[in-house]
């Protein structure tokens, strides 16, 4: 049956759209659109069903993409994509260990649609630029160029330690050192040019800020507010979910590199937490 010959792609064409994307809904939305399509279509007539598929979830990301740039009202640099919040199980972290880190769906975030889409589907998905060129109606070399401006973008993504045990024993530290108000502490672990980036949503109090000792502030600051902090994988690394009068407030994602935290994505924006059924 046609929905059974989907369903064995859904999973590939949802990663796909979460990393275009950046969010949880906008992705399944792609997807419910490239079923729809599929539906309507003579899928006999379909050579390749998944290549197809991909191909459709693409535009669709694409259009979606294009349409951010004239409707998204908060800066770019302190938006946090949607998160992907699991318990910290052992076998969980097996599943999650090829996730895409938070830290690089922040740096897609500041990409062109064009070299967002030609990176993600080559780099990641190993898609051909032959196949990528007439989705951003470009030649092959055209979007092989596009792929490789992305990736010099991509370089500079604060890409974490490798070993989940490794980030936790880092991330216990800072959380010590935040409970007992420890400001020395919380210094020795974060990198002195640590950014924070909360985002809050629209009329939130979104902010960023950078350097350790700034940071580190902050840090005290969040741990008199007396919320609980549950430990969790986010997007398979490890972070923590504030939980304020039995409510999820926030993800707090840390990214660990040598040692010590060299970026924090929080995701405070209570209208996305519900949404991602937090």
């Amino acid at each position: 049956m046609l929905v059974e010959q989907f369903e064995t792609h859904r999973d590939r064409l949802r990663g796909v759209a979460y990393r275009m994307l950046g969010s949880v809904p906008e992705a399944e939305d792609a997807v419910q659109e490239a079923w729809l399509r599929l539906s309507r279509t003579d899928a006999d007539g379909v050579a390749n069903l998944g290549g197809w598929l991909t191909t459709v979830v693409s535009r669709v990301c694409l259009d979606v993409l294009r349409s951010r740039k004239s409707r998204r009202e908060e800066p770019l640099d302190i938006h946090v994509p949607d998160t992907i919040v699991a318990d910290p199980d052992p076998a969980e972290e097996a599943v999650l260990a090829d996730s895409i880190g938070l830290a690089l769906l922040v740096v897609l975030e500041t990409l062109s649609p064009a070299e967002r889409l030609a990176f993600v589907l080559h780099d990641l998905f190993g898609v051909p630029f032959a196949e990528i060129a007439p989705i951003v109606d470009r030649t092959p070399t055209t979007a092989a160029q596009l792929a490789s401006r992305a990736r010099r973008r991509v370089r500079g993504a604060a890409l974490p330690d490798a070993g989940v045990a490794a980030q936790r024993e880092v991330l216990d530290a800072f959380l010590a050192a935040s409970r007992s108000g420890d400001f020395d502490a919380l210094l020795a672990v974060l990198d002195p040019d640590v950014v924070l980036r909360a985002d809050a949503g629209v009329t939130g109090g979104s902010r960023l800020i950078r350097g350790a000792a700034q940071v580190a502030s902050q840090a005290v600051l969040f741990e008199q507010l007396g919320a609980e902090s549950r430990p969790v994988l986010v997007n398979g690394a490890p972070g923590l979910l504030a939980i304020l009068d039995g409510t999820p407030r926030a993800v707090f994602c840390p990214t660990v590199r040598a040692g010590r935290i060299v970026e924090i994505n929080i995701l405070a924006d209570p209208q996305r937490l519900a949404q991602l059924g937090l």
